[in-house]
């Protein structure tokens, strides 16, 4: 499933704590392809704590607590990382991570705790979600198989790689723009992993985000540069990467298209996607300056019409607006260019329940 659905899905669980029909939900998935991040996405959207208990590093005592003797009786100590309304607040995000890499004794004390939200007399809050996350079984991982009493206490979703949700995300995120037109052109390599031979580094959306730091790090130094993006993505993408980048020194003008005084389109199609990714940050930087940015939407669009595949432009105005939302649908040339691909359209630009993000 892919990660915007999802995030939909964990953002209605949250709030359904309130009602009393919360479900606790699992997140499947190969590593680095995001799932943490979309729980503590929903953690950041809504201002709640998150907890974050990595159960693969926990002994059983850790969750149940130490005994203690109080008289006559034997009574336990609630251990203080569980979510307690006073220190931690009413509501948030209990996140049991790498729970399949935990030993069966570690997750069989965790049955309670998922499914009666206690353990012992320790009462979870009701405002509190429950979210846990794991690699795959045939991922290379440290994992044990799920029991199947504990899998049977959450409902279970796939987190699937996918280009226009991490796009989205990017743009908001200030991803380098380069990176965004190298995996427009390669979307291949989104998440390119193969368990079979256990690669140390590969891409994957967490990857890229260690790509994007190399470049602010090492973009001064390009005898560095290529062996640093190597580190990040592999060997075989770093290469095609850094080669992608070098040929952008052939991109047209920037500022001349954003101005309307440059129209025309680099004939190779790795320079289309860069040049599609450069202009789509530009407009996201100058969206705060509504004179200057209707201006230079108004270009852009423009521009999208010039491109020899008119599949090129839809792509580049979808980015746009993922980019800037709804003042693009302000823009009079918006129309014009709406019409001009209207049998191409691959995108539904209606604004969208988010705010058209």
């Amino acid at each position: 499933m892919r990660p915007s659905h999802i995030e939909t899905i964990l953002d209605r669980e949250f709030t359904s704590c309130a009602a009393g029909q919360h479900t606790p939900v699992m997140l499947w998935g190969p590593p680095g392809v995001g799932k943490s991040q979309i729980i503590a996405g929903i953690a950041r959207l809504h201002g709640v704590p998150l907890i974050d208990l990595r159960l693969s590093q926990m002994e059983p005592t850790d969750l149940r607590g130490i005994p203690f003797r109080n008289g006559d009786n034997v009574e336990w100590s609630v251990p203080a990382m569980l979510p307690d309304a006073r220190r931690h607040g009413p509501a948030g995000i209990l996140f049991l991570d790498e729970i399949n890499a935990a030993p069966p004794t570690v997750s069989a004390a965790a049955y309670q705790l998922i499914l009666d939200r206690r353990l012992g007399e320790y009462v979870i809050p009701e405002g509190w979600a429950i979210f846990a996350a794991g690699n795959r079984q045939g991922d290379r991982g440290v994992t044990y198989a799920m029991p199947a009493p504990l899998a049977n206490r959450f409902t279970h979703y796939e987190v699937e790689p996918n280009l226009d949700d991490w796009v989205s995300w990017a743009l908001k995120s200030g991803m380098d723009a380069r990176i965004l037109g190298f995996l427009r052109f390669r979307p291949d390599m989104l998440f390119n992993y193969d368990a079979a031979h256990n690669p140390v580094a590969f891409p994957s959306p967490r990857s890229w985000e260690y790509a994007h730091r190399a470049l602010q790090k090492f973009g001064d130094r390009p005898d560095l540069l290529a062996d640093a993006l190597q580190a990040c993505v592999g060997q075989a993408c770093g290469v095609e990467l850094k080669a992608f980048i070098d040929n952008l020194e052939n991109l047209p003008d920037i500022d001349g298209i954003l101005d309307g005084s440059v129209a025309e389109v680099p004939k190779g199609i790795d320079l289309q996607y860069g040049v599609a990714a450069a202009l789509v940050r530009r407009a996201k930087e100058a969206a705060d300056e509504w004179d200057k940015g209707a201006a230079k939407l108004a270009n852009i669009l423009k521009y999208a019409r010039n491109f020899p595949q008119r599949e090129m432009g839809v792509m580049l105005v979808t980015d746009l607006h993922r980019a800037v939302g709804k003042p693009l649908f302000a823009v009079p040339e918006f129309v014009s260019w709406a019409n001009s691909v209207a049998e191409l359209m691959l995108y539904d630009f209606k604004p969208q329940a988010d705010g058209g993000r």
